[in-house]
């Protein structure tokens, strides 16, 4: 069996720097808010390129918090609308519905799973104040084309980065560094997973990450000094120890994402399935690598027979959920078609050159 992602041996590579950095934590004494969350914040902001981070307890909070900080800074309100994909994951439009804000789903590209450009400028209305792409499984958004349409529109850009650590664009900005602010998440799977749960903000604001730092701790800016009603949602300092263990192999397992997928892209010769579309650069990490099929099922029950590890990412399209029961009567039918075929595929850094010649193998045969 030819597992979809195996958790237990990327980490295991990583083991004695746990061990050492739990023992660290230990011995410090010190176990919300220390050095490590500190340390951690530098060395993510370093690596994004930008001038701040604020480690959180996860991405939907990220996301959420970036929206609350903008409100006490003046720069939206409650009722204004956020423009976002409707192919994402739920967490994007729960943060901003969370935040008081009206999502404004926009159709997708089926060529990049991101923003469908054209539906993005029509979809803006004199309510919008902001723009929340998503860099769906790895591959950053059109970023050029949203930062041009936002310039003219006088809109925020919040990247929701939660899949996307280490993207690039062709200038040389990873996610996190081009929009206004970006949330990433440190989930198990991703990229740069935690052992459990966490996030982070990155942004080049000061005002916003000061005012981000005291809303994630109930909105203090000292013990038992409350400016804001916040929230409590800290970057745990066990977690920021692992990740710190973890960020320096980033850009080598990122590669190693790339090379597999560069192999499948090449080698993949099955009219039945459609490869992502992808231009070679740096500007997708694979965090998954997503294909199409007309009959998924058969696809499925296919790769169960050959013990090929798979996930749908994702079976129901945001405005098909029950939770968002009010975008029920919406039509978007390339984000449909795409939540109907989608399967993703191993891919991870700890796969094998056997397993990925596997792979193709089958897949070339279904």
């Amino acid at each position: 069996m030819i597992p979809f992602l195996d958790l237990h041996a990327i980490n295991a590579r990583f083991e004695s720097g746990f061990q050492k950095s739990f023992q660290q934590f230990l011995d410090s004494g010190y176990y919300i808010l220390g050095n490590q969350v500190k340390v951690f914040e530098e060395n993510f902001a370093n690596y994004c390129g930008t001038n701040y981070c604020v480690g959180v307890s996860n991405g939907l909070d990220a996301l959420r918090l970036i929206l609350e900080g903008y409100k006490i800074l003046g720069k939206v309100s409650e009722g204004d609308e956020v423009l976002v994909a409707s192919n994402t994951y739920i967490a994007t439009i729960i943060a901003i519905k969370q935040a008081g804000m009206i999502p404004v789903l926009v159709e997708s590209d089926a060529s990049n799973y991101n923003f469908d450009i054209s539906s993005l400028k029509k979809s803006i209305t004199k309510k919008a104040k902001a723009i929340m792409p998503v860099h769906l499984y790895g591959q950053l958004a059109p970023m050029d084309e949203i930062l041009e349409i936002a310039n003219g529109h006088n809109l925020l850009v919040i990247e929701d980065a939660a899949q996307a650590h280490g993207s690039k664009n062709n200038d040389g900005k990873l996610a996190g560094n081009v929009g206004d602010a970006a949330g990433f998440s440190f989930y198990p799977s991703k990229n740069l997973g935690a052992l459990g749960d966490g996030g982070a903000i990155t942004t080049n604001d000061e005002e916003l990450a000061s005012v981000i730092k005291k809303l994630r701790n109930y909105g203090s800016s000292s013990k038992y000094v409350n400016e804001f009603l916040g929230i409590n949602s800290r970057l745990d300092e066990v977690q920021a120890a692992f990740l710190n263990v973890k960020l320096p192999a980033l850009d080598v397992d990122n590669n190693r994402r790339r090379e597999i997928a560069k192999k499948y892209i090449s080698e993949i010769k099955n009219r039945k399935i459609t490869l992502p579309e992808w231009d070679g650069s740096d500007n997708h990490i694979f965090h998954l690598f997503v294909v199409r099929v007309k009959k998924r099922d058969v696809f499925l029950e296919y790769l169960s027979e050959n013990k090929i590890g798979f996930l749908i990412h994702y079976p129901i399209p945001p405005h098909k959920q029950k939770a968002l029961s009010e975008y029920s009567e919406l039509s978007f039918p390339v984000t449909e078609k795409i939540h109907e075929q989608v399967v993703s595929i191993p891919i991870s850094p700890v796969l094998s050159e056997a397993d990925v010649d596997t792979v193709i193998d089958v897949l070339n045969h279904y």
